[in-house]
């Protein structure tokens, strides 16, 4: 099983460039966490900047793979239809990368996806179509209609032109903090922990410069990735343990199989975080920022804050980025933690 290479890599730049945001990177200063209220961090967190991939047109990086991914089909391809399996955005960057390049888009989606996903993906012109909440189920379904129809799969994560995508988010933190000390990304199948790693490794050799570590970050309740990765062995966690999180956009049972090997060459580890620290992770960059993030994006800054001694050489005067991959945050849960935040600040 080939990896990809920096060529795949500054292809897919090209490729996206026009389509896909080069997102900002947020300071999260010792200034604002005190005028958010979180005191408790501004005294010894390390030096936190926030890759908001909230930016994106669809609000999450995963406009990046799919998009290079579907750009690279042919005429045919494109006239019988993409699909894809999703709890919601991969199946918006499909929706969205589909109809920009003039082709139909049906997604499988889990029946417990959030509202706002599903209404934001139909919002784009996709067909939905609704299975259980195990990953399986979701894969399976769409291998089926893909059959019957001659649609194109789309792979959330296990593929190689989504990796590559997903690692022109890589090369933009490099550009945009050069002598960043650690990076932090979210971790469920794969994609943008593989290709986030790969693109900060391969661009580093390439230039004779140090790489900063790269790591993934995960719920403990669905720390499937943290197990694969500590054994080297891929490992896969039932539906009923991975959809205990919160974050449901990391409820995956398994790293991808490419995704895996990407991960074992240039991942430095993978942390765990609670539900609690995926909570006030939220809170947290509600009150001190600008962005508004899912919990799946939240488990970056959660890291950061609350385990920092699992970084070796990580201090205070650090410098992290923290990728927050997406903002599809439900607008009910959100409202929630804002009245827990007035509530505590009282």
């Amino acid at each position: 099983m080939s990896l990809i290479t920096l060529a795949d890599i500054l292809a897919a730049r090209d490729r996206i460039k026009h389509t896909a945001v080069r997102t900002p990177l947020v300071p999260l200063s010792r200034e604002r966490l005190i005028a958010a209220g979180y005191q408790q961090f501004a005294d010894y967190a390390p030096q936190i900047f926030l890759k908001d991939e909230s930016a994106q047109p669809i609000k999450s990086f995963k406009l990046r793979g799919a998009y290079n991914k579907i750009a690279q089909l042919s005429p045919e391809q494109l006239k019988l239809g993409v699909i894809t399996y999703s709890s919601g955005n991969h199946a918006q960057g499909v929706a969205f990368s589909a109809r920009a390049l003039g082709s139909k888009a049906v997604i499988v989606m889990p029946s417990n996806s959030p509202q706002i996903k599903i209404d934001a993906t139909r919002a784009l012109g996709a067909e939905v179509v609704f299975v259980g909440p195990a990953s399986s189920e979701r894969k399976l379904k769409a291998e089926e209609l893909a059959a019957a129809h001659g649609y194109t799969i789309i792979p959330p994560y296990d593929d190689p032109a989504i990796i590559a995508g997903q690692a022109t988010c890589g090369l933009e933190i490099l550009e945009q903090l050069p002598d960043a000390d650690l990076v932090l990304s979210p971790v469920s199948g794969g994609g943008l922990l593989s290709g986030v790693a790969t693109g900060i490794k391969l661009a580093r050799t390439a230039a004779n410069k140090p790489a900063p570590p790269v790591y993934g970050c995960e719920p403990e309740l669905a720390g499937d990735s943290k197990e694969s990765f500590d054994t080297k062995t891929l490992v896969e966690w039932p539906a009923e343990k991975t959809t205990r999180t919160l974050c449901d956009g990391l409820r995956t049972q398994s790293l991808g199989q490419l995704n895996f090997e990407h991960i074992l060459q240039f991942v430095d580890g993978i942390v765990t975080v609670t539900e609690d620290e995926i909570r006030t992770a939220l809170k947290v960059i509600l009150a001190a920022t600008n962005i508004v993030p899912e919990p799946s994006g939240a488990v970056t800054l959660a890291a950061a804050l609350f385990h920092m001694q699992k970084f070796p050489g990580i201090h205070t005067g650090s410098k992290v980025v923290a990728i927050v991959s997406g903002g599809n945050l439900d607008p009910a849960l959100r409202t929630q933690l804002e009245s827990e935040s007035a509530a505590a600040h009282v």
